[in-house]
């Protein structure tokens, strides 16, 4: 197969290391169920992911290039033209993957992460994103604000030279699972919990959350000290586990309602 360079003016930078490609596919190969691509490119996953045989919807915002995919591609794949943030995520279970535009990764991990129906996810992004989104070196808010409802991993680093035109950066191939028993109930009231918490302001983890309002102060301290937390560690420092126990044991029921 023959792989071109992207379009600038739409972000691509396609994929041409085989090897690469092949541990997508491999990791892919772990799940089951329909597929949706993000980025279809020329094909360069789509048609290794189609002799999986099944059911696999490519989406792919150049019409030129999924005009000329659809005419390549076996009866078990549909090409979608169509922008990756408008694109309706099927309601059914399915796995995404794909290589995620870097220049609209955080867009398109909201849209996702926001979205039913999928159950795991692969994505080559930013090799300092993929850390990001799974907690090395410290979390991100978006991780902090989902963790209760997927588990995030690195797979492995992609070097720039796996890409045509080759980025600025490396790439990293990020696993994500939709938790089967959330760690949280409450969604949105989590959530806000948690993004004033890393806006907050304080010397330390304790008095940013005791500042973020609705808590019990004296839980907060006990909390600590049976999770070993440091009183001037930062949100960007806590687990997924340690999230949760947070919320639950610090935020009274009558604050986990939304004001």
């Amino acid at each position: 197969m023959v792989h071109q360079g992207g379009r600038q003016e739409l972000g691509q930078n396609f994929l041409v290391d085989d090897a690469v490609i092949a541990h997508i596919g491999d990791l892919v190969a772990e799940t089951t169920g329909p597929i949706v691509e993000l980025g279809a490119g020329d094909g360069a996953l789509t048609l290794p992911l189609s002799r999986y045989g099944r059911p696999v919807t490519a989406v792919e915002i150049d019409p030129r290039r999924a005009g000329r995919l659809a005419r390549h591609v076996p009866p078990n794949v549909e090409v979608v033209n169509a922008d990756i943030l408008r694109f309706r995520f099927p309601g059914h279970p399915h796995v995404v993957v794909g290589n995620v535009p870097f220049h609209l990764t955080t867009s398109i991990m909201r849209r996702l992460l926001a979205a039913n129906g999928w159950e795991e996810a692969v994505l080559l992004v930013q090799w300092e994103v993929a850390r990001r989104r799974a907690g090395v070196g410290g979390a991100s808010m978006l991780t902090a604000v989902w963790w209760p409802w997927y588990e995030f991993e690195v797979r492995s680093r992609v070097p720039a030279r796996a890409f045509r035109p080759a980025p600025s950066v490396d790439g990293g191939l990020l696993s994500i699972r939709r938790r089967p028993v959330p760690l949280v109930g409450e969604r949105g009231p989590y959530q806000d919990f948690v993004r004033r918490v890393f806006t907050g302001r304080g010397r330390g983890l304790l008095e940013i959350v005791e500042r973020a309002g609705r808590v019990d102060r004296q839980a907060v301290r006990d909390w600590a000290r049976a999770t070993r937390v440091k009183p001037y560690a930062l949100p960007k420092d806590l687990s997924a586990e340690q999230w949760a126990s947070l919320w639950r044991d610090t935020v009274p029921a009558c604050g986990r309602a939304r004001p």
